[in-house]
């Protein structure tokens, strides 16, 4: 089956770039690296085996936004890995091991080629993480019952073997709550980390409810010297009812957050001391089970996946409220439509002109054109792309030249 699905792959590779060629004239040139975490017994292509997991890797052409096989991909260093962090600088790849509960550096080559490096293990699963802009700290979010905001230190990207700090995650008034940590997003400038959970106690489908607390959050820090944690006023703040993805515009005036559990997206301003509060009119519809959010390197556009339904919301951003709008997909229909599940969801960031989901249901990726001004999505030549078992993650980085291209409004 997984070597039926790479002859899958290189065919719709295959003609997706073929007809990019036609039509552009040009020579195929790639100008992202794209890696999914998946689960599978073997590395694709060669007869090493891997615990439980792997990093495949593929490149991005930037006529038609189609992906094809890239460097070969390696074995995640544990078993189911869940979570991708890229540094910013895009020579440093971590991976988070659910059933391990490791996270595992790789070092990222000009050519796409992963090295491991170093390992460090938790005292429970990671659910979430992401660099510090400097690329000095790795802020990591675990736990299923107890929700733990870690930070560990980078040096030149090599991970430290144990966490600098620790923070728990708590409820205001219920102490003693089972929180459950989803998602983590740091501002581009550096000065403030915030992340989101959910009660279990007073949000448990199909399970006995203790607690009349409400059940989403969202927690801010401020980042201090030597990447101390410090809560920004009035933290944590009420998040809907189970929120699952966050995001920040690229001016750190805005927070975006998905609510799962009620097809919501929630939008709040930052404030002084990096509080927030929520932007007016909202908060805005999504589509089924949001899971996911991303904002695009002009800040302009905001991208949703959601999972129930098996689409991308498109969103334009009023860049001076900060208020998001349903923006129409190009074929006049207000559905993206993926492969079965996304889960994740990325905009490429050497032009800022393609988004991908990983489609955890669909053993895939889909790929969509960005349209610059109007930011609405055409699908990219042959997608779905088929990929190993159960892509849960996805992490983009430049290749080239296009490392140091600057995107603006």
């Amino acid at each position: 089956m997984k070597f039926k699905k790479l002859r899958q792959l290189a065919v719709v590779s295959g003609i997706g770039l073929g007809v990019a060629t036609l039509f552009s004239g040009c020579q195929l040139v790639t100008i992202d690296y794209l890696f999914v975490a998946t689960s599978a017994s073997t590395v694709s292509g060669s007869s090493t085996t891997c615990p439980g997991g792997e990093i495949e890797t593929y490149a991005i052409d930037s006529q038609s936004g189609a992906i094809r096989n890239g460097a070969p991909a390696v074995c995640s260093g544990g078993t189911t890995p869940t979570v991708l962090a890229i540094s910013p600088g895009y020579q440093n790849l971590y991976v988070a091991n659910q059933v391990d509960k490791n996270i595992v550096h790789f070092s990222l080559a000009t050519t796409g080629v992963l090295t491991k490096k170093d390992t460090a293990t938790l005292n429970d699963p990671v659910t979430a993480m992401t660099v510090s802009p400097d690329g000095n700290s790795l802020y990591v979010l675990s736990g299923t019952s107890t929700a733990t905001l870690s930070v560990f230190g980078l040096s030149s990207g090599a991970l430290s073997s144990a966490p600098q700090s620790q923070t728990s995650l708590t409820i205001p008034g219920n102490a003693g709550d089972l929180v459950v940590p989803t998602a983590i997003a740091v501002l581009p400038s550096g000065k403030a980390v915030y992340a989101t959970a959910y009660d279990k106690s007073s949000y448990n489908p199909g399970g006995s409810i203790t607690s009349s607390a409400n059940p989403g959050w969202l927690y801010g820090f401020v980042v201090g010297s030597g990447g101390a944690l410090t809560p920004t006023p009035g933290s944590p703040y009420t998040a809907g009812v189970k929120p699952t993805g966050v995001a920040a515009d690229p001016l750190n005036s805005y927070l975006y957050v998905t609510d799962f559990a009620s097809n919501q997206l929630i939008g709040y301003g930052v404030y002084s001391g990096f509080s927030v509060n929520f932007l007016l009119n909202g908060p805005y519809r999504s589509g089924g089970q949001p899971t996911a959010v991303a904002v695009d390197p002009r800040g302009r556009f905001l991208y949703i996946s959601n999972s129930l339904d098996s689409s991308v919301g498109a969103y334009v951003i009023d860049l001076q409220t900060g208020t998001p709008s349903s923006a129409v997909n190009t074929t006049g229909s207000q559905t993206n439509s993926t492969d079965t599940q996304p889960v994740a969801i990325a905009v490429d960031p050497a032009l800022g002109r393609f988004v991908y989901t990983a489609n955890y249901l669909g053993n895939s990726i889909s790929g969509f054109r960005l349209d610059p001004t109007a930011g609405t999505l055409k699908q990219t030549q042959a997608t779905p792309y088929p990929t190993g078992v159960h892509p849960s993650a996805v992490a983009l980085a430049p290749h080239g030249n296009h490392s140091t291209q600057v995107v603006t409004p």
